[in-house]
């Protein structure tokens, strides 16, 4: 068992070791994935001529959609697995938010390099072994359930809830006297409500300290963040990963300034323009696309795996001493809308929503008659208010909120205030979108 204070990642000649294993692990995927050896025949290229990170752009990037070809033609796997079935010790999935979900298999390395990540996540949370977490997040398929890998790694207590029990993570809380929540962004929202209508005290009144969040974007939205706070009394600290790579790879420390990358031995991160896949020059302040490249992995080392997911990246150090990179997660490219060759993303619409508490809650869904990710204006969102407004109020309350979407995002919009509780609530990812057909 490792000590605490060793759940850092090293960072002395992390380009030298990144070198190192990409080297081994291009070749061990050459000789193992069918799927990637065809990609590199595509090119031309061998695995001699993969040597360093700036060789990365010689390879194609690996898509979503390709996987799950991969695995339609060849399951449950796919072909670009690079180990028998009998080798996997756990099988995973992704959400399927965005499609057909896709399995992930890992075996005991994998695991125990996942798990090594993982205590990294919990200990730049602030996470320490007498913490006490609940964790209300999806179990089973869902890839973060091995959260509770990391927690038992680090020698926390784990106190595992999953969904669809609210009643009993408030329990819980309380029994144990827990000081850390595991929950999406929305579900921390969602709970807070839960606990005023159901009980005769505050959500603060439980005594949480740290809520990390993560599985949706929204985590960093400072209307959100902030409003969840204050909901709680406890520091909000933000974690991200990626089904298909590691269950989280970035960690936001005390200093919450940033998602610190805490895995650069294990996985190399590109940022790209996205609309031309070139690499972005480094710069202290970054945007781009996330790209993953595996290299130190057996059962799914992908290489340049486009995540969809757009970043903002600081690479200064950060107070808290750590010299990794840090980043924010703005939107992603899947869910992004086009008006009038505007790009939108659905949850900077939702800052601006949650900017006008306490006349609104931060619920709202946006309504779409045809398919993204063109919409033609103006565009149609649902927003709940708080009662007790009256007539012109509301009025008031729409004017100004589709004038704030109109000087902030630069679209125009048809602002539809409902009443608190009309919208659908979520205990996992948020569906921010709604089309007019699934709501026939």
């Amino acid at each position: 068992m490792k000590k605490q204070t060793e759940f850092n990642e090293p960072y002395q000649n992390v380009i030298d070791l990144q070198e190192e294993k990409l080297r081994k692990q291009v070749q061990y995927v050459y000789n193992h994935s069918p799927f990637y050896r065809e990609k590199f025949e595509q090119l031309s290229l061998t695995p001699g001529d993969i040597t360093c990170i700036e060789d990365l752009e010689k390879l194609s990037f690996t898509y979503k959609d390709e996987i799950r070809e991969s695995q339609r033609v060849q399951g449950p796997l796919g072909r670009h697995a690079a180990v028998s079935l009998e080798d996997v010790i756990r099988v995973h999935s992704s959400s399927g938010t965005t499609g057909r979900p896709t399995y992930v298999g890992i075996t005991r390395h994998d695991y125990d390099v996942w798990t090594e990540i993982l205590a990294r996540v919990l200990y730049t949370h602030g996470i320490r072994k007498d913490s006490r977490i609940v964790f209300a997040m999806g179990l089973s398929f869902f890839v973060g359930s091995s959260m509770k890998d990391g927690i038992e790694r680090l020698g926390a207590t784990f106190i595992p809830i999953g969904t669809g029990a609210s009643d009993r993570v408030i329990q819980s809380i309380q029994d144990f006297n827990a000081d850390v929540l595991f929950c999406t962004p929305s579900y921390a929202s969602y709970l807070a409500e839960y606990v005023r209508q159901n009980y005769d005290f505050e959500p603060s009144d439980l005594g949480l300290e740290i809520i990390s969040v993560g599985g949706e974007p929204g985590g960093g939205l400072p209307e959100v963040r902030n409003k969840i706070q204050q909901d709680w009394g406890a520091k909000v600290v933000e974690a991200m990963g990626n089904a298909d790579m590691a269950p989280v790879l970035f960690s936001e420390c005390q200093e919450r300034e940033g998602m610190h990358f805490v895995a650069s031995d294990y996985v190399i991160c590109e940022i790209i323009d996205p609309e031309t896949g070139k690499v972005v020059p480094q710069s202290d302040h970054m945007e781009g696309e996330l790209v993953y490249t595996a290299i130190d992995r057996e059962c799914s080392p992908l290489l340049r795996f486009r995540t969809r997911d757009l970043v903002q990246v600081d690479t200064r150090p950060c107070k808290c001493g750590r010299k990794s990179f840090r980043l924010k997660c703005v939107g992603r490219t899947d869910d992004m809308l086009i008006i009038r060759g505007v790009n939108v993303f659905p949850s900077a619409i939702k800052d601006v929503i949650n900017s006008f508490r306490p006349r609104t809650n931060g619920e709202m869904s946006i309504i779409l008659e045809e398919k993204p990710p063109l919409v033609h204006p103006p565009l149609s969102i649902k927003v709940e208010h708080e009662p007790d407004l009256k007539e012109n109020e509301l009025t008031v309350l729409k004017k100004e909120i589709e004038g704030v979407l109109r000087s902030k995002l630069t679209f125009t919009s048809d602002v539809q205030l409902v009443p608190k509780g009309s919208l659908p609530r979520f205990e996992m990812k948020a569906k921010l979108i709604q089309q007019v057909d699934q709501l026939k």
